[in-house]
């Protein structure tokens, strides 16, 4: 019988030891269920093949089609991936609505013995329960936001809070992006897959205790933040962090190295900011990238870039925040110092 979720934190801890994914690897790629491997019952392009003969010759036969296919390629998962799965295994199966891919999977490898369950409505389901986790519901705990400039080591805290037992949500880690021109970290996942991410995060907290998240805008590089979760971060109180400017210009040159090591590649990514200050000082910072002068660029981004914005920023927001902590330097012992008060504070919240 099709197992029925009916939440994230149920579709989390399924009990189940294995999930697959018998979509193809296009729309496994687009966003799956937690934890999922990907065994496509058909694909890329025999999916196209089998939908294109569906639709404009005659179903009987798109199935005939599909169902040799499917049967070659289980018997390439059963004989790969899957041949070291002993007797007593028990996979979890799903595809995009719960239908003929997994249903036809599920059938072989039950024949087996494996005691095989399906996900009812499949991938759509687990689609429906993170737009009602993220649009529908307000979030489960009480927002905390760090807040501070550019430098400031927000990301780096974040992880020293959780190592600490404090609750903790990087959405910058989750969305693949630092929030400026410094901050790509790879490829961005899509816009689905994000919110996956997202709703995991927030099944998994306990909503007794405050959950720490860094003071972001509605957008991290191409992907937005959902509703629910802007109005609470909105609406949370903020521990801003202070630094002196050339200690934050070291840690950028520290953390930022990777993104660094190619001067003109970085000097590409500083030109888009002519609009917004002018050619002359554009024309300055390339200079300073080419020739690799990477402690007074950092310094000058902050001060004339970055700085001036999130004033403008926290203008706009109004308030003032929780606590302002002030730091003296940004190295190990410091931020180790810096993550104990900040606990700290979150605890009395």
């Amino acid at each position: 019988m099709p197992l029925e979720l009916r939440t994230v934190a149920e579709a989390v801890a399924h009990g189940f030891d294995d999930v697959l994914d018998v979509r193809s690897p296009a729309e496994f790629a687009e966003d799956r269920m937690p934890g999922a491997i990907n065994l496509p019952a058909l694909d890329n392009d025999e999916r196209a093949r089998v939908g294109t003969i569906y639709k404009q010759e005659s179903p009987f036969r798109a199935r005939k089609i599909g169902a040799a296919l499917l049967a070659r390629n289980a018997a390439a998962h059963i004989e790969g991936p899957l041949a070291d799965r002993d007797g007593g295994w028990r996979p979890l199966v799903y595809c995009w609505r719960g239908g003929q891919r997994s249903g036809a999977f599920a059938s072989i490898l039950r024949e087996i013995g494996w005691r095989v369950e399906t996900v009812a409505g499949g991938y759509r389901r687990w689609r429906r329960l993170v737009v009602a986790a993220l649009y529908d519901a307000p979030v489960p705990a009480r927002v905390v936001l760090l807040d501070g400039n550019t430098g400031t080591a927000k990301t780096r805290l974040l992880a020293l809070l959780a190592a600490r037992g404090t609750q903790v949500i990087d959405l910058e880690d989750r969305a693949g992006h630092r929030g400026s021109i410094l901050g790509a970290l790879g490829p961005q996942p899509s816009q689905k897959a994000f919110e996956s991410a997202l709703a995991v995060d927030l099944a998994r907290l306990d909503p007794a205790r405050p959950v720490i998240l860094e003071a972001e805008s509605a957008t991290i590089g191409r992907l937005t933040l959902p509703p629910a979760l802007v109005a609470a971060m909105r609406q949370a109180p903020r521990i801003e962090i202070a630094a002196p400017l050339d200690a934050r210009a070291d840690f950028l040159v520290e953390t930022y190295g990777e993104a660094l090591s190619d001067p003109r590649a970085f000097a590409a990514r500083l030109r888009p900011l002519t609009r917004l200050r002018g050619r002359a000082t554009v024309e300055r910072w390339v200079e300073m990238a080419e020739a690799g002068d990477w402690q007074p660029l950092a310094a000058e981004l902050m001060a004339l870039h970055y700085d001036p914005a999130y004033a403008k920023s926290r203008a706009r927001r109004g308030g003032a925040p929780l606590a302002v902590l002030e730091a003296k330097g940004l190295g190990p012992a410091d931020l180790e110092a810096l993550a104990g008060e900040i606990a700290a504070r979150v605890s009395a919240v």
